[in-house]
């Protein structure tokens, strides 16, 4: 326990950077398309990692064992499918902050906590009693978050969110299939080279980028790029290799928390009562979906 206590802080560190990000983004707006940033941030988040590969791999003490044409193919494969869902993913969710807030684009995407076990159902995972009550609140506090008195309590935002959502829920099992399998950091360097590509196609179709712009917003992409990308996601896989999952998951929760926060600070957005009471309702959802069942701690 001391020793997860000890790598605990680097967890809360890469919240803070995640939930920061989401003002990156939505500064990052103002001066580029939502496709055309990540396409940038994405391929910069792939180059902060390359120089990485080697260093980690002089700092692993195990042997590593000798790598297989197998283990070549799930290599580009995963990275190429998780490149593909975290391209149109992230690229919704930028989109998305066009039309919501900071903290409403943290929360909402915070849902795929909450989806991803419900997902677990066509792999033969029959989720617990907990993780429908789970849901049951976040709907609850989706609908406080996102209604605004009119008659639809689902705005393009909210949709754009959504999909965003359930698309990082098959990013996350794509990730659990094929992790196990392969170097975590490399298949991340590829799956951001990938999602840079998609993220590219849109942007040169319907945004017509341009140099002034990309260097507009060096500042938010420099951001999302480096710090969000690869500082936070380096962090994230020192810390979980000394951290039980659930409560590094739990840890990592705090970033919507810290898009709110984010978002009063440095953008001055603010939340109603009422989408305040939305947030505090998803954050528990959130906790409690990743709280482990009854069975599994009797089992253990």
């Amino acid at each position: 326990m001391k020793k997860e206590l000890k790598y605990l802080p680097l967890l809360v560190l890469t919240a803070l950077i995640w939930g920061v990000a989401f003002v990156a983004q939505s500064v990052g707006n103002e001066y580029v398309g939502p496709f055309t940033f990540n396409a940038v941030r994405s391929v910069l988040g792939g180059a902060v990692l390359l120089p990485l590969i080697p260093l980690l791999d002089r700092l692993s003490k195990n042997e590593k064992a000798a790598v297989t044409p197998k283990d070549k193919k799930n290599l580009w494969l995963g990275g190429a499918l998780c490149g593909v869902l975290l391209g149109i993913a992230s690229g919704l969710q930028q989109w998305a902050l066009e039309y919501a807030s900071v903290g409403k684009v943290g929360f909402i995407t915070a849902l795929y906590i909450v989806i991803v076990p419900v997902l677990g159902i066509f792999f033969r995972r029959r989720p617990g009693v907990q993780v429908w009550v789970a849901v049951a609140i976040a709907l609850g506090g989706l609908y406080l978050l996102c209604w605004n008195g009119g008659g639809a309590a689902l705005g393009p935002g909210e949709m754009l969110l959504l999909a965003c959502s359930a698309l990082f829920s098959l990013h996350i099992l794509v990730i659990d299939h094929f992790s196990p399998l392969v170097d975590g950091v490399k298949l991340s360097c590829i799956q951001f080279f990938v999602a840079g590509l998609v993220c590219a196609v849109p942007s040169l179709l319907f945004e017509q980028p341009t140099l002034s712009g990309v260097l507009g917003a060096w500042g938010p992409i420099l951001y999302a790029g480096v710090l969000s990308c690869g500082v936070a996601y380096t962090l994230q896989v020192v810390a979980q290799k000394h951290v039980e999952p659930t409560l590094a998951s739990l840890t990592l929760s705090v970033e919507s928390v810290f898009s709110v926060l984010a978002g009063w600070l440095l953008l001055h957005q603010t939340l109603t009562g009422r989408e305040i009471a939305g947030c505090v309702l998803m954050f528990c959802a959130i906790v409690l979906a990743q709280l482990p069942s009854r069975k599994k701690a009797a089992r253990t």
